[in-house]
């Protein structure tokens, strides 16, 4: 029997003393492929998630270091791959261009472009794997990342440099969500970035014509990998978004970055781990699929001063099945976040919108990344609605309730009424403080639940008529001092008795 790895090491002993100036240059050869998975022998030193050059022209990645060959994922369909045709190695891992020129681009995970726009350029490369920023490398997440949805910035704040989870069944608006918040940016001076992992190419599309539509597209880079496309590419997706997010990120700016969604990505690994015969665990998912998201999702940050203080905030979504949060990967996804929205199926069809479970849903950096205008007229709020749930199945009994618990019935319903809202309709967080203002002094309790959200959106128009500095003071200096709120008073009392009640539809 010939064994080749002998001669191969035989070989190389030998034209190590060699004189002169000769490139060396390490090629092994394709054993196996097939699936989108080629098996090469002869690349010795070959290093994990390597960049790695088939003579085909195909790129693809070393993923699994075995004693006799190297497992590979290409990056292409891998049709001119040949069994025999040589490989190279390019000495790199897998790294992306990454800069100002991708803002308003949409691009593939390998950034390349897919807008029919003009090919992106290679002044600047980052690897899509990186360390995430050590303790003492960050500061605490304290500045509030507005999303423009009243019921995020009222109960669930999210700070710069959070990771915020949105969980929910499918088609129940998380993705709308994620949006909303990326249309809110628009003004801000802050970057985004949407991964899609797995999506149709036709959702992705309609999400690039509404952030066009919404004047968002400017400051946000789309990184796009659709159903149609290899697994590898749905699993450096998320990696070449980060990579993209840092450079922005290590440059002083604030980044929001979504995840549309981890439990494809978790399935795209999935397919790759089965493929390279890694043993299966829970559900058939390999047993790294734990530190698969943490090593992502622990890249978000806020910087410390000495590192330029900007911050990545993360906005990873999961689907779930039926509800059930308490699932393999959603549990593993909790855990690594710092609080989740939980949207429910229905609420949805309910048509409460957002479909927003408050119960469910936390922020555990809380009321530190909000500002103290709308912890003053918001801090009740979430205790309010969770005694009108209570209250609510109580009354479904039918008996006779007294006056006390039907007014909290009451105010608990216009609550509700309030924290609706239209989908690509950001509230400004001076105009949120004005609204929760008059929810939460009960000028709205007298007013039937169909008017409510006319009477809120006429109060505002009002007090922009009457006294623009009162929004303008908010907004300034982030407070709702005693001054601001005795002129909103008498402008609330004055529009109380003025407001005409509309017939019924």
């Amino acid at each position: 029997m010939i064994d080749v790895n002998e001669i191969s090491r035989t070989l190389l002993e030998r034209v190590k003393h060699l004189a002169g100036d000769v490139n060396l240059e390490e090629v092994g050869s394709v054993i196996q492929i097939g699936d989108g998975i080629a098996r090469i022998n002869g690349l010795q030193n070959c290093m994990a998630g390597e960049l790695l050059e088939f003579e085909s022209g195909d790129m693809g990645m070393a993923m699994n270091l075995e004693e006799d060959n190297v497992g590979c994922v290409l990056f292409t369909t891998g049709e001119d791959v040949r069994e025999g045709d040589q490989v190279k190695r390019t000495g790199r891992t897998t790294q992306i261009p990454v800069g100002e020129a991708l803002l308003g681009r949409v691009v593939s995970p390998l950034a390349e472009a897919m807008d029919g726009g003009d090919p992106i350029p290679l002044e600047k490369l980052r690897p899509v794997e990186a360390i995430a920023t050590g303790v003492t490398e960050r500061q605490p997440v304290k500045q509030p990342l507005q999303t423009g949805i009243m019921a995020i910035d009222s109960m669930i704040p999210i700070g710069r440099g959070q990771r915020q989870l949105i969980i929910g069944d499918r088609q129940t608006g998380k993705t709308a969500i994620a949006v909303d918040a990326m249309i809110n940016q628009r003004d801000k001076g802050m970057v985004c970035v949407y991964v899609a992992i797995g999506q149709k190419a036709s959702v992705i599309a309609g999400i690039v014509h509404t952030l066009t539509r919404y004047n968002a597209m400017s400051n946000t880079i789309v990184v796009a990998s659709t159903s149609s496309d290899s697994a590898p590419l749905q699993f450096l997706a998320p990696y070449a978004g980060c990579a993209i997010a840092e450079e922005f990120m290590y440059a002083g700016k604030d980044v929001l970055i979504v995840y549309d969604d981890l439990s494809k990505h978790a399935v795209a690994y999935r397919t790759l781990s089965l493929l390279l015969k890694r043993p299966p665990g829970r559900e058939a998912y390999p047993g790294d699929v734990f530190y698969l998201h943490s090593r992502l999702l622990e890249r978000a940050a806020r910087l410390s001063d000495d590192l330029g203080g900007g911050s990545m905030t993360a906005l990873p979504i999961i689907e779930t099945l039926s509800g059930d949060i308490s699932a393999y990967i959603p549990t593993n996804v909790i855990s690594i976040t710092d609080g989740q929205i939980f949207l429910e199926t229905e609420l949805f069809h309910s048509g409460f919108r957002p479909a927003i479970n408050v119960g469910l849903s936390v922020s555990r950096v809380g009321g530190a990344a909000q500002t103290k205008a709308m912890k003053k007229v918001a801090s009740s709020l979430r205790i309010e609605l969770a005694q009108y749930r209570e209250l609510q199945v109580f009354s479904q009994l039918g008996s006779d309730l007294d006056a006390s618990t039907r007014s909290r019935l009451n105010h608990g319903e216009k609550l509700m009424e309030t924290i609706k809202q239209r989908q690509y309709s950001p509230v400004p967080m001076e105009e949120q403080v004005i609204i929760f203002y008059v929810a939460k002094n009960k000028y709205i309790n007298d007013i039937p639940t169909y008017d409510v959200d006319r009477f809120h959106r006429e109060f505002v128009s009002y007090v922009k008529e009457q006294d623009p500095g009162i929004l303008n003071d908010i907004r300034d200096s982030n407070e709702f001092s005693q001054q601001t709120e005795d002129k909103l008073k008498v402008l609330a009392d004055h529009y109380q008795g003025a407001f005409k009640i509309s017939k019924p539809l």
